[in-house]
């Protein structure tokens, strides 16, 4: 056993030191970086609530300082290698301001303010990484949200700063401010980790290698995809919010022969069959349900998921939901006990062109054949997640949504559905973006095709 000298235990705990306070973006977290900046396409995250009583701006005040005090407002900080990780920092100064609306608006117009919010400015660089705002409605009633870049933090890491600002109990950070370490110091930093990272990525390109290979005809349906002018003409993706009593839709469900997720999987079906949105060899539809890695409050990814791929038959879901509770079941366990091959690759990011990265997120979600919608789950979610101002809203939603959008990306993902639901002050709460090529893509419409799912399932809802 070789005994260490007190130089070699001291450099031992600097470069231990290092690697633990370095807070080093993880490889999906960069690769979400990345692949915002190659597109220029926006991914954020919105929590709406609607307060019918009187609202108390001195506790949303308290929440907006207790917000920006917690991992939720982390920025990132790039490195001045080129092919260097970025790491999480804490921004300096005073907090973004909150947009208070001088007027009021038709409750109906709830949404058009609520996607008029994504206009705000919002980089995960250079901050704010997000924006709060408010805004009275004709009815009496208040509106608040918060927007928020979903390269800063999954679902999951969202709501809990949002919980960690209404509570007061902000976890400690413990990251350096912005621009803390002088060039050199940063260089070498960098350096060290990229010399760490070599034995990982090397086996990372031994497996791209074999996935190339086995993949041929993916990876070129992937490049096909990008061949050919970009339109590049921005469109808005219209988007709703559902609200469902929490008993009515458990006693569907049950009824069906499902559970609260099964129902979900099998309305995001249905609402796919009516957008035309299934695979043609058999008609199914594959969703893509995030499932939730993160394993402790000290867990600071902001991406800690896997995905699941469940495919499910859109037109028995209104009469049994046996087939699409088990599929989806399956596809959440494999997806928790089975790495993705395809996720692996993501260690190969800090070393790929930036022209690359979108060739990547084609073959991670399949855009050329399967169209794959989003299906986010969230649960039952903490009651004190209402209490913006420090009393419980009404109506709480929350939703994905996408900013500077253009048709030839849409075009690439051959048009788009994400749907989100959480379970909270007795109301299931879905929201539903969609956008179909070469239809009116419209509020109303999807209103109506929504509108038009839930008949066909027997359950009433209310629509913003």
């Amino acid at each position: 056993m070789t005994t260490q000298t007190r130089p070699q235990r001291r450099l031992l705990r600097r470069r231990e030191a290092e690697q633990v306070n370095e807070h080093r973006l993880e490889f999906l977290d960069h690769a979400a970086l990345e692949l915002q900046r190659a597109t220029g396409r926006g991914q954020l995250m919105q929590c709406v609530w609607v307060y019918e009583h009187a609202f108390d701006h001195e506790g949303f005040r308290r929440f907006h300082r207790n917000l920006y005090a917690s991992l939720g407002s982390r920025l990132i900080e790039r490195s001045p290698l080129p092919f260097g990780r970025p790491r999480w920092v804490q921004p300096e100064g005073p907090p973004p301001p909150v947009h208070v609306a001088e007027r009021s608006r038709p409750r109906a117009e709830l949404m058009d303010w609520a996607d008029e919010l994504t206009s705000l400015p919002i980089d995960p660089e250079r901050g704010p990484g997000w924006h709060l705002a408010l805004q009275p409605l004709d009815d009496g009633s208040t509106a608040a949200s918060i927007v928020a870049s979903h390269v800063i933090g999954d679902g999951v890491g969202a709501l809990m700063a949002v919980f960690e600002g209404i509570t007061g109990n902000v976890r400690v950070t413990g990251y350096d401010r912005p621009g803390s370490r002088t060039r050199g110091k940063a260089i070498a930093a960098d350096l060290r980790q990229a010399l760490r990272d070599v034995p990982l990525t090397v086996r990372t390109a031994v497996k791209a290698a074999k996935m190339i290979r086995s993949k041929r005809d993916d990876f070129a349906r992937a490049r096909a995809a990008d061949v050919g002018p970009v339109d590049g003409r921005h469109v808005v993706v219209p988007s709703v919010a559902i609200y469902v009593d929490i008993p009515e839709w458990d006693a569907k469900a049950e009824s069906l022969g499902g559970n609260s997720y099964s129902l979900l999987a099998g309305f995001a079906a249905k609402l796919c069959e009516h957008l035309g949105r299934q695979r043609e060899a058999d008609g199914s539809v594959l969703l893509k349900c995030a499932v939730n890695h993160r394993e402790s409050l000290d867990d600071d990814r902001a991406l800690a998921m896997a995905f699941a791929s469940a495919t499910v038959d859109p037109t028995r879901v209104t009469a049994d939901l046996t087939e699409a509770r088990n599929g989806v079941r399956e596809a959440r366990e494999k997806a928790k006990n089975e790495p993705d091959p395809t996720m692996e690759l993501l260690a190969l990011i800090p070393w790929l062109p930036k022209g690359s990265v979108k060739g990547v997120a084609d073959l991670m979600f399949a855009y050329s054949e399967d169209l794959p919608i989003s299906c986010s789950n969230l649960g039952d979610l903490p009651p004190d997640l209402a209490r913006v101002d420090g009393t419980p809203a009404e109506y709480v939603f929350i939703r994905a949504l996408d900013s500077d959008v253009t048709i030839g990306e849409m075009q690439r993902s051959h048009g788009q559905l994400v749907v989100v639901s959480g379970r909270i002050n007795g109301k299931i709460s879905i929201s539903v973006e969609a956008y179909q090529l070469g239809e009116e893509n419209s509020k109303a419409r999807l209103r109506a095709l929504v509108q038009q799912t839930l008949a066909e399932f027997g359950l009433s809802a209310a629509i913003d």
